[in-house]
């Protein structure tokens, strides 16, 4: 029965599709062992009670909440409550989530515009480098753009029926989606009541009846939970995170809202001016240099490994997750923002994190050829021109009186495409990831436009049947700009590859058009082959290369990797393989940090050396990056805290969700965080931590450099802590440096490499350097 089916309904090529899906968004997401460190902890409290997990609580005491609403990390949570909380037991209802948006698409395209049409748009969304990279975290972005495809698909389907129930079904889905990133799930809204009304077959009357009701079932299920947190006593219920004001409404429509478009980040709790300062005091912590209580942190000139640029870019991405911002974005030392190279993907040519990138988070300068710059074309942007070109073939034929279901669906696909591409163009604040949202749009349009354009070449259609030969030139030139920009990096043997096979497709579509049709099929093969390798391959480098779990990025340059596998590429040996361990042949990198890490007891260390050439664990384990750099659970610290703790609810307080993670994650303990997203919300007053002391909920308090400033948060509950509490040596709770050991061995080709084991277990934490529990101050308060 089974074989019969296959070999009758089964499309065995979107099978392959679907499996290749797989592979990109799952392969090897196993030793991601923290991902987006900020939303893993929150999954881990959720894990410890119903109020957390309906509030999406940030730590084990309900204190403040993330930066999102919850819906995304339910399902998290459940995956997690079922396998164990892991690394891949976050990712993997995103990774199942792209699988599914692959069918989707499929399932939309086919319909009206055949089966090859269907699997080429599902092909290329499988295989967009942004959707593939933001896949493989806990990020909410591809459970997004699945929901918002499922409501399309029901969409289409009521209309199709003429059933109304599924077209009210599909506006309370987009509900359920705001529910998951809020009003950026409403950039599709447009398009599907324009769908609405272009395609159903009911009358106008019956079309606003319709129309008003999905409006209301849309506002019904889109405010259910914040009505509900809203009016929940805010003494009953965490702190809404980055909100400002403790209120979901400002969340959604301030910091998730308006401020993206804008780039204002002075509604998320004084996250403008007056944090700035602190910002970049985080921002330095985590680049190797941490201090302990009272310090000050100064970042000496380095010269930095493939490895320390993905820390940092770890560092910078967790900070970037909330929106905290300092002058210029993040590893920016232009004034438009534009990095360094270590804050981002440092890209040449003004890719994004390098000099030239501009914008926040090296996003590219504002305008309308912004997706087209090297700051963001490798992301989603591959297809675009041929999608473009494409939607000039499909709505040739439309007429005032002939306008069919491929037009409505085209126009469709364009009403959700032009505003998001729009938004994007405009957009003071967004991070590289979100660009996932142009993926459904360009892969349909390429599918259907791909099949019309090839049908009115082959007739002959006048002007319309030189439409193929323009998009495929069009895109193939763009690739190779794309990829000639990382000529240093992979070599340039992909972008002339691609040049070349896009310019012989052209070429051979135009003598297969004037004079003979027997070089059509060699024509359709090389424009295929120079469309896909660029996105193909770039879907491919958060496995060849790790990837970064904070701000997902696609690109050989992620952590600053070379070797691409192509003649002429200049670093063969300098690439990182699928688990993150460098390639054969050796590689000196030297590192220098010329800063002291100064503890109260005395305890300093200076300069520090390293030469690696085989790294313990993926470079994508570097989850952990955050203010006050990657730290890890130090079982010294773990133990002292289990050993005097006194029936005290809370194991310990700590000024910042980095400092808490690992206690929380990997050994499941009851941890309060006292502040939010970088310190930046009034979750606790001085009277609220003395209400948990003398309640005896909690006696340990460990202050953190970075997290929003060098004591990480309120200003007054650290100097009440520092005045009220008992400073506890940090020889006797924590991991030192002179604890610590060093081991030297032998590489293949015979040299001695270094590995300093000053970091967490199994080569977790990074260059948080010294400590193993990062740079902190533990107090003990009794009352």
């Amino acid at each position: 029965m089974i074989k019969k089916w296959f070999k009758t309904r089964a499309d065995i090529p979107l099978i392959i599709i679907m499996l290749i899906s797989a592979f990109l968004n799952g392969y090897n997401i196993w030793q991601d062992k923290y991902v987006n460190t900020y939303y893993t902890t929150a999954v881990a409290s959720m894990l410890q009670s119903f109020h957390n997990f309906f509030f999406a609580s940030l730590d084990s005491a309900g204190s403040v909440t993330v930066d999102k609403p919850p819906v995304v990390f339910w399902i998290q949570t459940l995956s997690a409550y079922i396998f164990g909380l892991h690394g891949w037991s976050v990712i993997l209802p995103q990774a199942l989530a792209q699988v599914g948006s692959v069918l989707l698409v499929y399932l939309l395209v086919k319909p009206s515009f055949g089966t090859t049409a269907a699997r080429l748009a599902a092909f290329a969304m499988a295989t967009t480098p942004i959707a593939v990279a933001v896949s493989r975290t806990n990020n909410i972005d591809a459970m997004l753009v699945f929901t918002l495809l499922l409501a399309t698909w029901l969409l289409f389907r009521g209309i199709r029926n003429s059933k109304t129930g599924l077209i009210l079904a599909a506006f309370a889905v987009v509900g359920i989606a705001f529910n998951e990133k809020m009003l950026q799930a409403y950039m599709i809204v447009p398009a599907l009541g324009l769908f609405y009304l272009l395609a159903s077959k009911f009358n106008w009357k019956r079309k606003a009846v319709t129309l008003v009701g999905s409006a209301v079932v849309l506002l019904i299920v889109s405010l259910s939970w914040a009505v509900v947190v809203d009016s929940t006593p805010a003494d009953e219920r965490p702190y809404m995170g980055s909100s400002g004001t403790n209120s979901v409404l400002n969340l959604a429509f301030g910091y998730n809202g308006l401020s993206r478009l804008t780039g204002d980040q002075g509604t998320a709790g004084n996250r403008g001016g007056e944090r700035t300062d602190q910002n970049n005091n985080a921002a330095t912590n985590s680049s190797n240099t941490n201090t302990d209580q009272d310090q000050t942190t100064t970042s000496s000139d380095s010269t930095t490994t493939a490895e320390d640029s993905g820390a940092n870019n770890m560092a910078a991405g967790e900070l970037g997750a909330g929106g905290q911002l300092p002058p210029g974005g993040f590893g920016g030392n232009g004034q438009d923002g534009s990095g360094d190279g270590q804050g981002g993907q440092g890209g040449p040519g003004g890719g994004p994190g390098g000099n030239s990138g501009g914008g926040m988070f090296g996003t590219g300068e504002k305008g309308p050829l912004r997706l087209f710059q090297s700051s963001l074309s490798g992301q989603a942007s591959w297809l675009l021109p041929f999608a473009l070109i494409a939607s000039i073939g499909l709505l040739a034929s439309i007429r005032r009186r002939n306008i069919t279901q491929k037009h409505k669906e085209v126009i469709f696909w364009l009403a959700w495409l032009i505003p998001v591409a729009a938004f994007f163009s405009v957009a003071g604040f967004f991070h590289h990831y979100y660009l996932i949202m142009l993926a459904p749009p360009i892969a349909a349009l390429f599918g259907a436009g791909f099949v019309e354009l090839w049908k009115q070449y082959r007739e002959h259609s006048s002007w319309l049947s030189w439409l193929l030969p323009a998009a495929v030139l069009a895109t193939s030139v763009f690739s190779w700009f794309v990829l000639q920009n990382y000529n240093d990096t992979i070599g340039s043997g992909w972008s002339i590859a691609v040049l070349n096979l896009g310019i012989i497709g052209t070429v051979l579509l135009i003598v297969a058009r004037m004079k003979s049709e027997k070089f059509t099929r060699f024509a359709i093969i090389a424009s295929v082959l120079a469309m896909f390798i660029g996105p193909a391959y770039w879907a491919l480098t958060p496995i060849i290369y790790g990837g970064n779990s904070m701000i997902p990025q696609a690109g050989p340059t992620q952590f600053g990797g070379g070797g691409g596998g192509m003649p002429g590429s200049n670093d063969r040996n300098g690439g990182q393989s699928a688990n993150g361990q460098q390639a054969e042949g050796t590689q000196t990198n030297n590192q220098t940090n010329n800063a002291e890490n100064s503890s109260p007891d005395g305890n300093t260390s200076s300069t520090q050396t390293s030469t690696d050439t085989e790294q313990k664990s993926s470079t994508r384990s570097r989850g952990m990056g955050g203010p006050n750099g990657s730290q890890s659970l130090d079982q010294k610290t773990l133990s002292y805290l289990q050993k005097n703790n006194t029936g005290e609810t809370y194991l310990f307080a700590a000024s910042n969700y980095s400092t808490a993670a690992p206690y929380l994650v990997e050994a499941g303990q009851k941890v309060i965080i006292m502040n939010g997203f970088v310190s930046s919300d009034p979750v606790y007053t001085v009277d609220k931590v003395k209400a948990l002391v003398e309640s005896g909920q909690v006696k340990y308090f460990m202050i953190s450099g970075g997290g929003g400033g060098p004591d990480g948060g309120n200003s007054e509950v650290t100097a009440w802590i520092k005045e009220h509490g008992k400073l506890i040596p940090t020889d006797e709770w924590k991991t030192t440096t002179s604890e610590t050991s060093t081991d030297v061995k032998a590489t293949e080709s015979g040299s001695a490499t270094t590995n300093s084991n000053t970091n967490a277990q199994d080569g977790q934490g990074g260059p948080g350097g010294d400590e193993r529990g990062g740079s902190g101050t533990l107090y003990e308060i009794t009352l």
